[in-house]
C-alpha cells in the first residue's frame, strides 16, 4: 500500500485541491462596520462546501517603514528583530514581558486534504514558524522609549502566552498549563523552574491552544482563558472538555472552577476601570461565508453561557451543530459588543495614565490579527473603542493601520496590546516581528 506522499494521483489530487481551496469562496455583501457594534448585521449564513481562504502573505515591513498611525498620535519601534511576539506584560517597575511563542505539536489538528491545505495557507500568512518557547525582558532604562536591552527572561517553555504578576510570583500560562515563579523587581533573567499550578487543557489537537492569565484585583483568584478544540465541535463534544471558556483559579487552594462557559476562544481580558467587569475578547466560528460570526468583546458574567458551539451572538442557531441544546441557547448571554467577521481580534487592554490625548482617556484597544475567512480582508489593525459608564460608547476608531501593503500581504499583524508604565500603548507584531509604541504627536506619514 503506497503512502499519499508516494502516489503521483494523490499528489495531484491535493495540489489540485489547494489550488481550488486558495481561489474559492464568496465575497463579503457587507461591510465589515456592519458587524460591528451592539447591534450586529448577522445575515443567512452562506455556506459553500470549501470555506473562504483569503489569506495575506506575511511580507514583513520594508527597511524605514511602519504602521500608519491614527491623528494625533504618532508610532515608533519599541523593539524589533524579535521571534514571532505575540503578548506582551507591563511589570510594575516598567520592564515589559514579550512572550516570543508559536504553536505547538499538534499532529492531530487540521487532518485530511483541507487540513492540509489549510496548514500551508497559514504558513504562508507567517503562522508556520517554531516556536522560541520563550519570554524576554524589554528595559527602557533611559526613557526614550526604545527599549534599549532585551534579555531572555524565561526559557524551555511550552508556547507561552499570558502572563501575570502577583506580589513576588509571576503567573505564565503555557499551553498545558498554568506555572509559577518567583519574582524579584528588577532582575531580567529567572533560572529557577517553574512550578505548577494546575494542567491546562491540551493533547494533540490543542485547536486554539492560546492560554491568558489575568488576575483579580485582590490577587486571590487568576482568570484563564482556554479556547476550543475545533471551529464548531466538529470533533465531538468529549473532545471539548473543560474548555471554550474562563477558569476562576483559587490561588490559596489551586482549585479551579468554569467562569464563562460557550467562548469559543477568548484572549484578552481586562477590568473595566468604572465597573470593575472583566471584559473578554472571543474569536467567533467560522466557515459560514465572510460576513459570519463577527468577533466580539464582552463584559463576563459568573456563570454565563455564551453560545458556542450551538449557537453564535445569543440564540442565532448553528445548525452544523448535531445534537442541538435548546435549553442552553435559551440561556445564551448576547455579546456586548460585535469586532467584525473574522478580524481575528486578540488583544484588549483598557487606556491607564494621562500620557494619550484625552480622547483616549476611557476605553478600550482592540489588537485585530486579521482574516483568513473573508474577502475582502479584514482585521489588520488596532483599533480602540470609546467608553461612557462602564460600557461601549460609539462606533470603533482606527489607532494603528497599514499593516496590509497595496498588493494585499501583511507588513505586520497585530496580536497584544498594554499600557507601558508611562501610559503609551504597546503593541506586539508577530508578523513584523516587532513592539510598536504609541504615543501623542503628529500622525505618521505613509511611507
Amino acid at each position: 500500500m503506497h503512502h499519499a506522499s508516494s502516489s503521483p494521483a494523490l499528489a495531484v489530487g491535493a495540489l489540485m485541491a489547494a489550488v481550488l481551496l486558495a481561489g474559492c469562496g464568496r465575497s463579503a455583501r457587507l461591510t465589515v462596520q456592519n458587524g460591528m457594534g451592539p447591534h450586529p448585521q448577522l445575515p443567512a449564513p452562506d455556506k459553500s462546501l470549501f470555506p473562504t481562504m483569503h489569506t495575506a502573505k506575511a511580507v514583513g515591513w520594508p527597511a524605514g517603514t511602519r504602521p500608519d498611525a491614527a491623528p494625533g498620535l504618532a508610532v515608533t519601534a519599541y523593539a524589533s528583530g524579535l521571534d514571532h511576539p505575540r503578548w506582551l506584560y507591563t511589570l510594575p517597575n516598567g520592564d515589559v514581558l514579550v512572550a516570543e511563542t508559536n504553536e505547538p505539536p499538534k499532529p492531530d489538528d487540521s487532518k485530511g486534504i483541507k487540513g492540509w491545505v489549510s496548514k500551508r495557507i497559514m504558513a504562508g500568512a507567517g503562522a508556520g514558524v517554531p516556536s522560541a518557547n520563550r519570554i524576554s525582558l524589554l528595559r527602557d532604562a533611559d526613557g526614550d522609549g526604545v527599549a534599549e536591552t532585551r534579555t531572555v527572561f524565561l526559557k524551555n517553555l511550552n508556547s507561552p502566552f499570558g502572563m501575570s504578576l502577583v506580589g513576588n510570583t509571576l503567573y505564565v500560562a503555557d499551553s498545558d498549563a498554568l506555572l509559577s515563579f518567583p519574582y524579584r523587581t528588577g532582575e531580567t533573567s529567572i533560572e529557577v523552574p517553574g512550578s505548577k499550578v494546575i494542567d491546562l487543557p491540551a493533547g494533540t489537537i490543542n485547536h486554539h491552544w492560546t492560554k491568558n492569565v489575568l488576575a483579580s484585583p485582590d490577587g486571590t483568584k487568576l482568570y484563564v482563558t482556554v479556547g476550543s478544540n475545533s471551529n464548531v465541535a466538529e470533533n465531538g463534544m468529549e473532545a471539548e472538555k473543560d474548555r471554550a471558556r474562563i477558569l476562576e483559579v483559587d490561588i490559596a487552594t489551586r482549585q479551579s472552577r468554569p467562569f464563562a462557559t460557550g467562548l469559543r476562544n477568548p484572549n484578552g481580558m481586562g477590568w473595566q476601570p468604572q465597573s470593575g467587569a472583566l471584559w473578554v475578547t472571543v474569536n467567533e466560528r467560522d466557515e459560514l461565508g465572510s460576513d459570519l460570526v463577527p468577533d466580539y468583546m464582552t463584559s463576563v458574567k459568573d456563570g454565563g453561557f455564551y453560545g458556542w458551539p450551538y449557537s453564535y451572538f445569543g440564540p442565532h442557531v448553528d445548525d452544523r451543530v448535531k445534537p442541538q441544546d435548546p435549553a442552553l441557547v435559551a440561556a445564551t448571554v448576547v455579546p456586548d459588543y460585535a469586532l467584525g467577521p473574522h478580524t481575528a481580534s486578540l488583544g484588549l487592554a483598557f487606556s491607564a495614565g494621562s500620557l494619550l490625548p484625552a480622547h483616549y482617556a476611557n476605553g478600550a484597544f482592540v489588537g485585530q490579527h486579521g482574516s483568513w475567512n473573508r474577502k475582502p480582508r479584514s482585521g489588520y489593525k488596532v483599533i480602540f473603542i470609546p467608553f461612557a459608564d462602564g460600557r461601549p460608547l460609539g462606533p470603533a476608531e482606527d489607532v494603528l493601520t497599514g499593516f496590509l501593503d497595496k498588493e494585499g500581504h501583511a507588513r505586520g499583524r497585530p496580536v497584544g496590546v498594554t499600557m507601558d508604565a508611562k501610559g503609551a500603548l504597546l503593541v506586539a507584531d508577530d508578523v513584523g516581528n516587532s513592539v510598536w509604541r504609541v504615543t501623542p504627536g503628529a500622525a505618521s506619514m505613509p511611507p
